[in-house]
């Protein structure tokens, strides 16, 4: 998974390019399926390979010119909390925690910190482990909303209180968050 393509989902040609390039094919190519010139797909190839995003699969020769196959660097690509800027400030500099800007300044750093550790644990060989834990609740009104995340928070803290230990020698600190938001509606589906 590549660290940052910021820049790349920032222009939406390069965007478009990535996507195109889950295999591999040469700039000529991609300049005719995108209807575009050859000289402004050439131009975000080389930015997108210089950003670590797209790599060389050969080079091959047609008569006097050599073309490049090229292909993406991997299958998904994850946005930065930096890029997110106003959307997700630092967690610890946040003052609303009821706030959706700081659900996603949590679920940033926890996206970030996860995938730099999945990508220290496959280069060792090792399974990172973690737990994951997603439900769905349909609160009758505001006030048993309100209640749930009141014992939720209790029942949470408890937790944490018997189980975190500072003193043992060789223990590690795991993360923990516990979000909650308003469940996206499914998109309909356009007629054909």
């Amino acid at each position: 998974m590549a660290k940052d393509s910021s820049a790349a989902k920032a222009r939406p040609m390069r965007a478009r390019i990535l996507e195109r390039l889950a295999t591999p094919t040469t700039a000529a190519a991609l300049s005719r399926e995108l209807d575009t010139s050859r000289q402004k797909v050439g131009y975000h190839l080389r930015e997108l390979e210089q950003q670590g995003l797209v790599e060389l699969v050969e080079e091959r020769r047609k008569g006097n010119v050599v073309e490049r196959l090229v292909k993406a660097s991997s299958r998904a690509y994850l946005v930065s909390a930096e890029a997110l800027a106003s959307l997700a400030p630092d967690p610890a500099a946040a003052v609303d925690r009821f706030s959706s800007a700081y659900l996603i300044a949590v679920a940033a750093r926890s996206v970030r910190e996860v995938a730099t550790l999945r990508e220290r644990a496959q280069q060792a060989g090792k399974t990172l482990p973690t737990f994951s834990l997603q439900a769905d609740v349909r609160f009758a009104n505001a006030k048993a909303r309100h209640a749930f995340a009141e014992e939720l928070a209790d029942t949470v803290g408890r937790l944490v209180a018997r189980y975190h230990d500072e003193r043992v020698e060789g223990g590690r600190h795991y993360r923990l968050f516990l979000g909650v938001h308003p469940a996206a509606a499914p998109e309909k589906e356009s007629p054909e």
